[in-house]
Order: C-alpha cells, then structure tokens, then sequence
C-alpha cells in the first residue's frame, strides 16, 4: 500500500433525515429521491465538503423491497439514471477530485441471505445498472450477505471494465474461542469464501459495511491475512453503520434503528485508525456516519488533502 487512504463517504439516508428530507420507511432514501432530489445533492456536496473523494449513488433503496414492485417496474429505471446524475453534478463541481461509486445494494433486502434470489435477481439488478451506467467511475456492490450475491453482480457487469469494488455485512454475535473475535458474513460464510468470491468476479477491492465499528478490525485483519498467504493483490476498505447492535433475528429497515451515542467523531476516527492499522486503504462511514465524521477521517487520514470545509 502507499499510506494513502481514500476517504469514502457517509451514510446518505440519516443525512437526508437530519436535513428534513422526506423521509419514512419501506422507501428510506428513495423518497427523497423521489420528492425532494435537490436535497440529496446537498448531501453529496456536504461529504466532499468534508472531504470525500469517493461518493456513492443514492441507489441503495432503488429495489423492490423498499419502493414497492410497481414503482420499480414503473419508475426504477429513471430513478436510478437521477441517483446517478445527482452524484456526478456534485463530483464534477467539486474543486478537489471526486469520484462516482454506483451502489448496487442487496436486492430482496439488506441482512437477509435466505431471501436471495438468483433467478429473479437479474430483472432487478439489471436496471440499476443500466441507469447508473452513464455517469458512474466505478461499482460499489455494497452491504452483501452472502457470496451468491456476488456471482448476480459479476453477471451483471460483464464486459464492464470499471473497478468492481465488493463489500459485505458481518455477524456481530460476539467473540469464538479464546476470546478471539469471531467474524463472518451474514450467511455464515467465513471471511475466505468472501475474498475467493471477490477475486472470481474481477474485484479490485474488497470492503466491509454496515455493521458494527467493533467487528470490522479483525475481518480487516482476516482479510489480510488470507490475501499474503495466497501472493494476491487487493485492496481493503470499511465503513461501519452507527446502529446500536441488531438482534440477529431482526430485519433491517422494519423501522428506523436507534443509533449509538457513544460513536462521535473522536471515537469513528480512533476506529478508523485501527482499520489503517490492520490493512484497510479505503474508509469511510456507512448509516448514521455524517460529514462530521468524514471529515476527522479527511484531516486525519488523508495524507496532504485537507477538507474542503470547516462546518462540521
């Protein structure tokens, strides 16, 4: 690695909220993109203010699960060419670089591998896809439970030579044997399926998201470890939620979850420290992780590029 980070940004949907953009379960942040789009570019000014040089299309809730099927059928294809020129007006305006991540998020709802289905997946995906195309600098499929998700989006980007960027969401049931952390994806899959599965489907990085700040040093740190063992090349990155911790039985964006009080940006940035540490070159912040947040990161992290903002 050279040292540098490449800071991401945070997450869109409690920013939004923070804001007062419409805003209400099942459409999360799609309804702002729906009702008030000049809010969400707010949004992506506000994280390369504070320093990102990596933004990510609002396209996370663009899926059936959250906008209903008929809306998707309907209107997911426009949607999705709005996220996507929405975040290149920002990165394109930003007198610093900035880059645009196309999010390809869980297609049957986020934490659930056991609603993944492969022979629907494609009718889903394949809109994003085309609509965020035009104005995307890389893929970020992000908040994957399982390596079958994985496989859809290599499918889906065939012939499409833009760094893929993979990133799964973790267990946080604590610690194994010895007191050693256990880490694993959602499914059960071990760190090691996970980075085998990255490689095969063209990854140029592999990341870990939406999950607990706790749990994200010792995948890091797996991951690393299996990728010298096998001589192989790719780069690591995290970006944690602010979620008080989920019951495993829970299902994610049932409502609107709590966030933790004690994640301020002293506390993210001593987080984002150890990541540094164990391997990671890409960090950033996922729900509840605001500019404020980012910017610690920038200042602190990013090497000679300060932020571009004093706000937060």
């Amino acid at each position: 690695m050279s040292g540098l980070i490449t800071i991401l940004d945070g997450g869109m949907g409690r920013e939004l909220l923070r804001r007062g953009a419409p805003f209400r379960q099942p459409e999360w942040s799609a309804l702002a993109l729906m009702e008030a789009p000049a809010v969400v570019g707010q949004v992506h000014d506000a994280f390369i203010d504070a320093g990102a040089e990596v933004i990510t299309t609002n396209s996370y809730a663009l899926v059936p699960f959250h906008i209903g099927s008929e809306t998707f059928a309907s209107r997911g294809l426009e949607l999705a060419r709005l996220a996507g020129r929405l975040a290149r007006a920002s990165a394109d305006k930003s007198p610093g670089p900035a880059r645009v991540a196309g999010s390809l998020p869980p297609l049957f709802g986020s934490y659930q591998p056991e609603l993944f289905d492969e022979i629907q997946a494609p009718a889903i995906i394949g809109p994003l896809v085309e609509g965020l195309s035009p104005y995307v600098d890389l893929w970020l499929a992000e908040t994957l439970s399982s390596v079958a998700e994985v496989r859809v989006v290599a499918d889906a980007l065939q012939g499409d030579a833009r760094p893929r960027w993979f990133s799964f969401t973790l267990e946080e049931d604590g610690s194994g044997a010895g007191g050693e952390r256990r880490v694993r994806l959602r499914s059960g899959e071990s760190i090691e399926q996970a980075v085998e599965a990255a490689m095969e489907a063209g990854a140029s990085a592999l990341l870990f998201n939406c999950s607990q700040a706790e749990v994200m040093e010792a995948a890091i740190g797996r991951a690393r470890a299996v990728l010298d063992a096998g001589r192989l090349s790719l780069r690591l990155g995290v970006y944690a939620n602010s979620f008080v911790p989920q019951e495993k039985e829970q299902v994610a964006n049932e409502g609107l979850s709590t966030l933790r009080d004690d994640l301020d940006t002293a506390a993210y940035l001593a987080f984002g420290e150890s990541w540094k540490k164990a391997g990671a070159d890409i960090i950033g912040g996922c729900c509840g992780i605001g500019p404020e947040h980012i910017q610690a990161l920038a200042r602190a992290l990013g090497g000679d590029r300060p932020s571009r903002s004093s706000e937060y």
